[in-house]
């Protein structure tokens, strides 16, 4: 009998642990104009690219930006252009931190960058599909990955599907526009603008 309790005991006290785990790390809803997506992010695998990102929701900054680059079967990029295509000024690059042991796998987001592995700023992707390609490979830097989805990767699939045509020297810019209306802290972690 004490062995059953104990095993209920340490299966309940690891649950609890895992549930507190959970909750300690930063959520944010992106609000679309086609519906929400629900994210977790991961401070300790990549504390820079989290830090950047949540200065750039708590600033306001995403709000009336567009999913510029949509590809289906790859992934769903925005954070940098308003619906004129217009680049926003952004703050200084951050330090890559894709050697975290995170991978792109279906659900996450990473941050965008050039071919500068330490160049991004406030551009995200969101992955679509599991993109191994775009992890770090020993010496040669790969996409950080930051966070992933908790709710809403139906809406990502859908919206990494939408038809594209050039516009403005973008190549793959939805027809129907996917604007980001707001990104914000959900929980303890809101905090006012």
């Amino acid at each position: 009998m004490f062995k059953k309790f104990l095993a209920i005991f340490t299966l309940t006290f690891s649950l609890i642990n895992v549930a507190l785990a959970d909750q300690a790390n930063p959520q944010v809803v992106m609000k679309t104009n086609l519906g929400d997506i629900k994210l977790e992010l991961y401070p300790e695998k990549a504390p820079i690219t989290v830090k950047n990102f949540l200065d750039y929701v708590d600033n306001g900054f995403y709000e009336g930006t567009i999913f510029h680059r949509t590809i289906a079967g790859f992934m769903i990029q925005g954070g940098g252009f308003t619906q004129d295509l217009e680049r926003k000024e952004v703050r200084d690059p951050i330090k890559n931190e894709s050697a975290n042991g995170l991978s792109n796998l279906q659900g996450t987001i990473s941050m965008a960058r050039t071919n500068f592995p330490d160049s991004a700023t406030s551009q995200f992707f969101i992955n679509a599909v599991n993109n191994y390609n775009l992890d770090a490979r020993g010496r040669r830097p790969g996409y950080a990955v930051f966070g992933k989805v908790t709710d809403g990767l139906d809406l990502v699939v859908r919206i990494s599907r939408s038809p594209t045509a050039p516009k403005g020297g973008h190549r793959n810019v939805p027809q129907q526009a996917v604007i980001i209306e707001k990104i914000e802290r959900l929980g303890s972690e809101s905090k006012a603008n």
